[in-house]
């Protein structure tokens, strides 16, 4: 069965030694309930890499970004969901907006700054554990492919730039 490849943005937003991690527990019909992502989501027509990275940060958490950086391309293959080709970027400043108030506000799960040490412990996708490796290794640029079969990561790849 053929599926049309979906193109979205994950920001690791980085402070004081953490990243800011989304517990996906709020959405219905979640395919990442219970685990923990950083922030993102899908592009919208027309929209570049990073005009879609600074819209979903913004309404996933109220920060504006100043500082991030395009860090590579994550490519996923599901038996399940198709293909994905995801933008990963990590961001090092920010801007809180005046009518932001808390973190938690975000409708897609409960937004939470953990050290960088403790992220792998977190429930993660396999291929998260990889991806977040890479980052940090502080590898300049990298494209990784991964193949799932339902929730197990059959194999993967890695390139590094």
């Amino acid at each position: 069965m053929a599926h049309s490849a979906n193109l979205t943005t994950l920001c690791y937003i980085e402070q004081n030694d953490c990243y800011l991690m989304m517990h996906r527990v709020k959405k219905k019909a979640d395919l990442n309930k219970g685990k923990w992502v950083g922030v993102g989501g899908h592009f919208l027509e027309g929209e570049s890499p990073e005009e879609c990275l600074l819209r979903e940060v913004k309404e996933e958490t109220g920060l504006t970004l100043t500082s991030y950086r395009f860090r590579g391309i994550v490519t996923f293959l599901s038996d399940i969901w198709g293909c994905e080709y995801m933008h990963l970027f990590t961001a090092d400043a920010f801007a809180e907006s005046p009518e932001q108030c808390t973190l938690e506000d975000c409708p897609e799960g409960i937004l939470q700054w953990i050290p960088k040490n403790q992220v792998p412990l977190l429930p993660l996708w396999e291929g998260d554990k990889i991806f977040l490796k890479l980052l940090l290794e502080e590898q300049h640029f990298f494209s990784l492919k991964l193949v799932y079969e339902g929730d197990i990561l059959k194999n993967w790849k890695s390139e590094v730039y």
